[in-house]
Formats: C-alpha cells, sequence, structure tokens
C-alpha cells in the first residue's frame, strides 16, 4: 500500500501543487457524527442517508486524479465539441416535459387515485460532488442525472397510468417492461379484463409505503 498523502506513480506535482496538498493532508477535517459510528467503506461510499463516506486518503488520491478542464478541452476529439451543443439543446424540452408530467401527476394522480412518484427517488445529484471530476466532467455528469432520472420517473408515472386505464399485457414481448407491467391482464382474455381491470386501477398495495 502506498503511503498516506504519496502520489500515485509516475505523477509529478509542481511545487505550489505539492504545497497544496501538504496542506490538505495535514489539515484538520470535520466528521460528521455519523461517520464516526460505523466503519468507512470505500467500496460504498453513501450511507443511508446520502452522506458522503470516503476516507481522507481517498479523498487525495481523488484530486490527485482530477484532470484539468483546460487538459480535458484539449484531449477532446474536435468533431465532439462541434455536436456538444446538440446535447444541452435538449434541456429545453426536458424541462417542458418535465413541467408537464409534474402537473399532470399533481392534478390527475389524487383524482384517479394513482399513488405519486417521489421525485427524489429518480432525480440523485451525487456524482458533481467527486472531487476527481472536473468541472466540464461534474456538468456532464449532472445533465445526465437530470434527463436520464426525469426520464425512468416519467416511465413509471407512465406505467402508473397505464395500470389504471389499460392494465392488458401486449401480444409481443417487450424489450424491457415497466415496473407495472407484470400486473396487467393476459392479451384477449375478455373475462379477465371485464371482471378485474377495475380491480386492477386501484392495485398498488405492492408499492413502497413511500411510494404512496
Amino acid at each position: 500500500m502506498r503511503a498516506f498523502g504519496a502520489t500515485p506513480r509516475g505523477v509529478v506535482l509542481a511545487p505550489a501543487a505539492q504545497v497544496r496538498l501538504a496542506l490538505f493532508v495535514h489539515a484538520p477535517t470535520p466528521m460528521k457524527k455519523e461517520q464516526t459510528k460505523r466503519p468507512i467503506d470505500d467500496a460504498k461510499p453513501c450511507s443511508d442517508d446520502g452522506s458522503l463516506l470516503f476516507s481522507l486518503e481517498t479523498l487525495v488520491e481523488h484530486r490527485l486524479h482530477k484532470i484539468s478542464s483546460w487538459k480535458h478541452l484539449r484531449s477532446t476529439p474536435f468533431l465532439v465539441i462541434l455536436s456538444s451543443p446538440l446535447i444541452y439543446v435538449c434541456a429545453l424540452p426536458f424541462l417542458l416535459l418535465d413541467v408537464a408530467v409534474a402537473l399532470y401527476q399533481l392534478v390527475c394522480f389524487p383524482i384517479y387515485g394513482i399513488p405519486k412518484v417521489r421525485r427524489k427517488d429518480y432525480l440523485i445529484f451525487d456524482r458533481g460532488k467527486l472531487a476527481y471530476l472536473n468541472t466540464i466532467e461534474k456538468v456532464g455528469c449532472i445533465y445526465c442525472s437530470y434527463a436520464n432520472g426525469l426520464l425512468a420517473m416519467i416511465t413509471e408515472i407512465a406505467a402508473r397510468s397505464e395500470q389504471h386505464f389499460c392494465p392488458i399485457k401486449h401480444a409481443h414481448t417487450l424489450a424491457k417492461a415497466h415496473s407495472r407491467y407484470a400486473k396487467f391482464l393476459p392479451y384477449g382474455d375478455a373475462p379477465a379484463y371485464r371482471k378485474q381491470s377495475d380491480g386492477l386501477a386501484r392495485a398498488y398495495d405492492d408499492l413502497a409505503p413511500g411510494n404512496k
């Protein structure tokens, strides 16, 4: 094991960076009470309440592996840089979709008796806190967290809506079924639909208490 605060093999720090590293390593670090109650597991850095539990040595290691935004930009292919605005221009329709779906769930789900989908279960922005990411990488991670978390949340909202209005399986196998699909009725089973569809429209008891 490398000595505490030592740099990885092949990494040479400038004198100013060495001074900053020495000050960082030896500076007193306030610790949360929750962190002192159990050992730190770097393989699983988040506790149940979302607190980061990286050790000080790991945080130093993270900082040593950080690449500056300018160096990151210089090593990025030109076509990737040129196409990047097409990625971020999607933020506007994402925001509009977010507002529309949030309004739909807020107004309609209580009327239909459908449990609301919790936003905090899908929109999680913890990767932006990682010390080995530069500003460009952090912005990318935050944007990806929002886009993918939003779409996953909307998928769950649509799944609960489909269970309420049309709980019938498709005739063909889906590439990936949503979380409520297993409860749906067989395709072409008319008697089952007439007898069970009303009950299925209110069958959300399998959801965790916090998801109702």
